[in-house]
């Protein structure tokens, strides 16, 4: 399929409206950077600029398969479960003497069978995906925690953590290499591939999506093992960067990636979205954290403060976007 025919598929806005979203979101990225540089002198230092978007890459990464599951106005609440059992099944496999390229195959593989059972639950028996991936969330956690006894999994190999976690040229950290491979790929994808256009096509009204011909039962699964490789990959550059597996690893990670779709303007009634935007919210979420914790705000006032950028984040999105569904 075209280009120019996926386009369809596509809630139509304003030009100036569909560009703002992502002009204001950035602008406050800026403002946020402004803002610490001037709160504290090691904002921006190299090292620390090079910190945060090496620590915001795995959040990055995993982001990019909640927005594909947002943008069908579903949602995915077994992320962190999902990063935690590839994480820990991967560590196994490293520390027992796999060949890394195998192990990261298997990896894969394995997050994308768990992305097809939400996906199969969500299309096939139309369940809610609130709900299935409640569910999912909780059996993929006890699985992790059955499977190492609630133990971590550490002596990964330096043949692996050098390669997945090092530096290029001693300088560039390999993550952000990874996430910036993964984003470039999976833009491609939502853009021109029919399960990205599609997935937009679902969130808008699914109802007409199938009487258009699409096959939503299909492409609602493919767009949840999507969804099951990105966080296999989240997990896959985790472990390199850490050396070690937690079962308990990950919690939380799926509220920070709806956190980072709904900042940069995606709506959580499906069919609006961009990786642009969800990108630069995953950074502020980032800055954030980082500003702050270099101003030694407590945590509990950093998760006050987050959770007000959300909600405002959401009233943008509801006032200003109120005519486009």
């Amino acid at each position: 399929m075209s280009n120019n025919n996926n386009e369809r598929y596509i809630i139509k806005q304003p030009w100036y409206k569909r560009y703002a979203r992502i002009g204001s979101t950035l602008l406050s990225l800026v403002a946020l950077c402004i803002f610490f540089s001037f709160a504290t002198p090691d904002f921006l230092n190299v090292f620390n600029l090079m910190s945060v978007v090496r620590a915001c890459s795995v959040t990055i990464i995993m982001t990019m398969g909640m927005l594909i599951v947002i943008l069908t106005g579903g949602i995915d609440l077994s992320v962190g479960p999902v990063i935690a059992v590839v994480g820990v099944m991967l560590a196994t496999m490293l520390v027992n003497g796999v060949h890394p390229a195998l192990a990261v195959i298997i990896s894969i593989l394995l997050g994308c069978s768990m992305g097809l059972i939400n996906g199969f639950l969500v299309s096939k028996f139309k369940l809610q995906a609130f709900l299935v991936t409640l569910a999912t969330q909780t059996a993929f956690r006890g699985f992790a925690l059955l499977y190492t006894k609630g133990r971590p999994v550490a002596g990964v190999p330096s043949s692996y953590t050098s390669v997945v976690g090092g530096k290029i040229g001693g300088s560039f950290p390999v993550p952000i290499l990874i996430m910036i491979v993964a984003v470039i790929v999976f833009g491609l994808v939502v853009k021109y591939c029919k399960v990205g256009v599609y997935a937009y096509a679902i969130g808008s009204n699914e109802e007409a999506a199938r009487l258009s011909g699409i096959n939503v039962t299909l492409y609602k699964m493919s767009i949840y093992v999507i969804a099951g490789f990105m966080y296999a990959l989240a997990a896959i550059t985790m472990i390199g960067r850490l050396g070690a597996a937690e079962p308990t690893a990950a919690a939380g990670f799926e509220l920070d990636a709806i956190a980072a779709c709904a900042i940069g303007g995606a709506s959580l009634a499906g069919g609006k979205g961009s990786v642009a935007g969800a990108v630069i919210g995953a950074l502020i979420m980032q800055v954030l954290t980082n500003g702050m914790t270099l101003m030694n705000v407590q945590s509990y006032y950093q998760q006050i403060v987050t959770g007000i950028v959300i909600v405002i984040a959401i009233l943008i999105d509801r006032f200003t976007n109120r005519d486009t569904k």
